[in-house]
């Protein structure tokens, strides 16, 4: 019997994630582990939104748009592990800990996403994560969040 592809281009992506441009932070997925972890890209262009204001002359991906990308990444793992999509539910950020950055995303980088599973009680998950640049650590964080059902 064959492997079951476990990698996903955009047009997969949008079938887990609710977010839209300008806030789809998440490009590809590598390779996942449903329960487990997930390796995802965020190609980041000079063209993103964001740097129009930070910063004009020197522009740095937000830190918090770094987190952002993760999470986004960690709410794919989540809807891949309980075989759900935003119609039925939504992940919304809980809290977010131990982050640190290690180092800047600019322009033209490709930031890799390495989510890892750490907990899963119920309707919370707990997910550490870490985004890389050519293999060097520039994020990394700890993630709770919580699925509810969507009710439009």
């Amino acid at each position: 019997m064959p492997e079951l592809e476990k990698s996903m281009r955009i047009r997969e992506i949008l079938k887990y994630l609710p977010h839209r441009y300008p806030f789809l932070l998440v490009d590809q997925v590598l390779d996942y582990e449903p329960g487990q972890w997930l390796t995802a890209i965020k190609n980041v262009s000079v063209n993103e939104p964001f740097f129009t204001g930070h910063f004009p002359e020197n522009p740095v991906m937000p830190g918090v748009l770094m987190i952002e990308s993760l999470a986004q990444a960690g709410g794919i793992l989540a809807y891949l592990t309980t075989q759900s999509t935003p119609k039925d539910d939504l992940f919304y950020l809980g809290s977010i800990s131990n982050a640190k950055f290690k180092q800047m995303v600019l322009p033209g980088d490709v930031m890799t996403l390495n989510i890892k599973c750490t907990g899963n009680r119920g309707d919370f998950w707990k997910v550490h994560g870490e985004a890389t640049v050519n293999g060097k650590l520039a994020c990394v964080v700890d993630i709770l969040s919580a699925m509810r059902k969507n009710n439009p």
